[in-house]
């Protein structure tokens, strides 16, 4: 990865990402987002990335949700791309910062109609009596919007992690892998490489 030392973090991100929507099967956008409570206990799943631009990389959900709710009380993340066709993945930490009314209601609407009611039908990540309550809810404000737009809830937005650190891994022969790491250094980024 001696060439790409001095790109900057997020052009060689999209080239990478370019390359993972040509080659992996499906979700080329999954990654695993982490987070944690105040008191320092973890947690992760699987969400999608929605855009990667200079300010950071950014996804969106239900902020009464359970990752929601960490990100909101300590506003710290990580996130992880694994890219198996290509052998790679990529890490970025740093703080979590909420999207701008505007950006969420733009993709809000971007969103299939069912997504939508979705979004105001299910209380993410609480206690579910049954399949039944949800599907219940979500014909309830089907019928309730009817035919007329979807407005975006107040309590679905987004996020965006702004990178403080990102690291590129590449498989190498006899697990002598590629490791760049990229820290931000006031408007700029410094590189180094690490051991593998």
């Amino acid at each position: 990865m001696d060439d790409e030392r001095k790109a900057d973090p997020i052009g060689l991100f999209r080239e990478w990402f370019a390359e993972a929507q040509k080659s992996e099967p499906n979700d080329p956008n999954a990654m695993t987002l982490a987070s944690a409570t105040p008191a320092g206990r973890p947690s992760a799943r699987m969400v999608l990335l929605k855009d990667a631009d200079e300010r950071g990389f950014t996804f969106f959900t239900n902020y009464e949700s359970r990752k929601g709710q960490e990100l909101l009380a300590n506003p710290q993340g990580a996130l992880l791309f694994h890219w198996k066709s290509l052998r790679r993945q990529v890490r970025a930490v740093g703080r979590i910062e909420k999207v701008s009314d505007a950006e969420a209601d733009a993709y809000f609407a971007t969103r299939a109609r069912g997504s939508q009611i979705g979004a105001w039908a299910s209380d993410q990540s609480r206690p579910l009596e049954g399949r039944f309550v949800l599907e219940k809810k979500v014909a309830q404000f089907a019928a309730k919007f009817g035919l007329s737009k979807v407005p975006r809830p107040s309590h679905w937005s987004g996020f965006r992690l702004v990178p403080d650190e990102i690291e590129f891994w590449k498989d190498g022969t006899f697990r002598l892998h590629d490791r760049l790491m990229f820290h931000r250094t006031g408007s700029g980024w410094q590189t180094e490489q690490l051991y593998p």
